[in-house]
């Protein structure tokens, strides 16, 4: 993956830069503004331009179509390991012993296993990122997301962003906007969300929305909003965990009835991180929505598949087979699996001790900035086996990708900057089913993420990238 950049001189680069900021700023490509002490609780305060590419990054369209023919299998996959709770409970034993986080969501789906609690409505709004790796020329996973996948709102309107600059400013850049694929991200979740809500059937309840207390990228949150409401006529309400705690309760039915309005589907933008979890009234908020008919999305079991160890269970040997019957499509899926290990394996362990560079050491956390790098990765493994026990099963090792970095100018808080680069494609994909019916099972967009190569990590909300789109090549 590469920038499109090259032949456009400084004064034409500030100009389009300007021209983008201004187009951010009509079109709704826009987050909160942490100078603004207000940006992430009202709306409307503090706004400031989404940190962009100025203009999109290459891909062989070949990849392209790989990662698009990939997303259906993920999300069967996520589906299928989901219904194994015996699998996911004992893949997750040990991290569960010292990773408070994980025992606590695990406790919640071992209490719905007693209760042998159905989910006949099952929706699932993931996203698989990948990098494209220098060194073996292929495209492997980095991780697969389950719950509150980000930027669908805001990278369908990148995309546009890009295409309006190629157009107008095609005299310089040789570009043509065709190569740019569309990116409907926004709409497809919330036609997904909508057909979830169809299939529930009552026409008085509205989708909840389960948001963080402060939020700067709510903005990419109120686009479902609008296209629900627009759309499909659906109301969406936003609640905290804490809010949900207060002024929620299930009916005998089963009904979950928010602040008297009853909830058709939990859609989950928060309850992620240890942090959305301050105290006991949040997990009992979590618990109260996974007793409820209420759809989830995701429910705590498609959460759980999304955790670091299920993936790394899921790459072992004969794992995949235990899920699915085509060998064409396990075969895919496993060609895009990058190496990873259980710290159980001490030989691994000590290559990654002897070299670091060459493995990312990962904990159970999802939203960015958790993962360790570098000559960390050797110490933290020392510090792990001398602490002994299980220590070590609050983490996974993963090879590290070495994409091809290149040249991009980079669009933050009205500066425009060129820098050394690197980028991580996104596909979104949805899942809908109804007992045996599936209803959904597609991809739906993509999300672009570009950073600079001194930044190992990527998460845009966390300040380490920029939203970026794609710019199909032939090679």
């Amino acid at each position: 993956m590469s920038t499109t950049e090259g032949k456009a001189d400084a004064a034409a680069v500030e100009e389009m830069a300007r021209s983008a900021t201004a187009w951010c700023a009509m079109h709704g490509l826009v987050v909160g503004d942490r100078a603004d002490p207000r940006s992430g609780t009202v709306p409307g305060v503090g706004l400031v331009h989404a940190p962009i590419s100025l203009l999109p990054s290459r891909l062989p369209e070949s990849f392209w179509s790989q990662a698009c023919e990939l997303a259906p299998l993920f999300n069967e996959l996520v589906d299928r390991v989901s219904l194994d709770g015996d699998f996911l409970q004992d893949s997750l034993s040990k991290t569960r012993q010292v990773d408070d986080f994980t025992s606590r969501l695990l406790d919640i789906h071992r209490k719905m296993m007693d209760a042998n609690k159905e989910e006949n409505i099952r929706l699932g709004l993931h996203r698989s990122d990948y990098m494209l790796d220098s060194e073996t020329n292929s495209l492997l996973q980095i991780e697969l997301n389950t719950i509150s996948v980000s930027f669908p709102g805001l990278c369908s309107i990148v995309t546009e962003l890009h295409r309006t600059l190629i157009n107008q400013y095609g005299n310089l850049l040789c570009l043509d906007a065709k190569r740019v694929p569309g990116n409907d991200a926004s709409r497809q979740f919330a036609k997904a969300l909508a057909k979830a809500w169809d299939e529930f059937n009552v026409d008085s309840a509205v989708v909840m929305m389960i948001v963080q207390p402060e939020e700067r990228n709510m903005y990419d949150q109120y686009w479902l909003v609008k296209y629900l409401r627009e759309s499909h006529g659906i109301t969406t309400i936003r609640k905290t965990l804490s809010e949900v705690e207060a002024e929620g309760q299930v009916l005998l039915d089963g009904t979950l009835v928010v602040n008297g309005r009853k909830v058709a589907v939990v859609y989950f933008r928060a309850g992620y991180t240890p942090n959305d979890y301050p105290s006991e009234a949040e997990w009992s908020a979590r618990l109260l929505m996974e007793q409820s008919s209420a759809v989830k999305c995701p429910s705590i079991s498609y959460h759980l598949v999304g955790t670091k160890k299920i993936q790394q269970e899921l790459a072992k040997p004969n794992v995949l087979e235990r899920f699915l019957e085509n060998k064409e499509e396990i075969a895919k899926l496993r060609q895009c699996f990058a190496g990873l290990w259980s710290l159980d394996d001490k030989e691994v362990v000590k290559s990654a001790i002897e070299n670091p560079d060459l493995f990312v050491l990962k904990p159970q956390r999802e939203g960015g900035g958790n993962n360790i790098y570098g000559l960390d990765v050797r110490e933290a493994l020392i510090r792990l086996k001398k602490e002994g026990g299980d220590a070590l099963s609050a983490y996974i090792l993963m090879q590290r990708i070495f994409p091809k970095a290149s040249l991009a100018s980079l669009v933050r808080g009205g500066f425009c900057h060129e820098a050394l680069t690197v980028s991580e494609l996104g596909i979104y994909g949805a899942y809908l089913r109804n007992k045996d019916k599936v209803i959904i099972n597609d991809k739906c967009g993509y999300l672009m993420r570009t950073k600079v190569c001194s930044s190992d990590e990527g998460g845009v909300a966390a300040g380490f990238a920029v939203l970026d789109s794609l710019y199909l090549t032939d090679k």
